[in-house]
């Protein structure tokens, strides 16, 4: 894989799996408090873990994997059907209970400050995100594609402030037809991405098998 073809996977998958555009209608009602300053200020926080915890497993997530003996085709299944999940609820044009559970959104509701949680972890960085780092890190070839995912981590997260700040006014700019279409052509994609990875993960698994000696 190419840089520039592996660029536009990273960014594309990492968009998709994150989702800020389902992300705002949740942030809207968990802050109907707040002023647009405050919303702000959150968003810009949101953002800033967001990118500190995507960026800490893109760089020891094959370190932890070892530690633990997971194998990286065990992961690359399981995490297929993580976001596989997620992409059948986006189908459906509704938020994934796989990114936050309705008890996470209420009791985000109740707090004064939703930056680090729930905002940041689970919705924006959650384990569909988090998996999604990890199978592109083991993917990328040489330094340059690792950079490459880094930039790509910090253009989504910087992607997802200017959205949720977009919102801190309002969500009179999103049309919900326009929303829900463009979150189905997501899942589709993201679908499409997962049954990749699961692909990826078996055939790693039966070469694996292959390779051991018999007895």
């Amino acid at each position: 894989m190419s840089l520039h073809e592996y660029i536009f996977l990273a960014t594309s998958s990492l968009f998709v799996i994150v989702d800020p555009l389902a992300a705002v209608p949740a942030f809207i009602a968990m802050t109907p408090s707040n002023t647009p300053a405050d919303r702000m200020r959150m968003a810009r926080l949101a953002a800033l873990v967001m990118v500190g915890v995507l960026l800490t497993f893109a760089l020891t997530g094959r370190w932890i994997f070892r530690f633990l003996g997971i194998t990286m085709s065990a992961f690359e299944i399981a995490a297929s059907i993580v976001l596989l999940l997620v992409a059948l609820d986006m189908l459906r044009a509704q938020r994934s209970r796989v990114l936050e559970t309705r008890e996470e959104t209420a009791a985000g509701m109740e707090k004064l400050d939703i930056a680090v949680t729930p905002l940041a972890i689970p919705m924006l960085s959650g384990p569909g995100a988090i998996s999604t780092v990890i199978l592109l890190q083991n993917q990328a070839q040489g330094l340059s594609q690792q950079i490459a995912l880094c930039l790509s981590i910090l253009a989504v997260s910087a992607a997802t402030y200017v959205i949720l700040r977009m919102s801190a006014h309002g969500m009179k700019w999103l049309n919900p037809i326009a929303m829900n279409i463009s979150i189905r052509i997501m899942g589709l994609m993201l679908a499409a991405v997962a049954v990749q990875f699961m692909l990826n993960g078996l055939a790693a698994a039966h070469a694996d098998w292959l390779a051991r000696p018999p007895g």
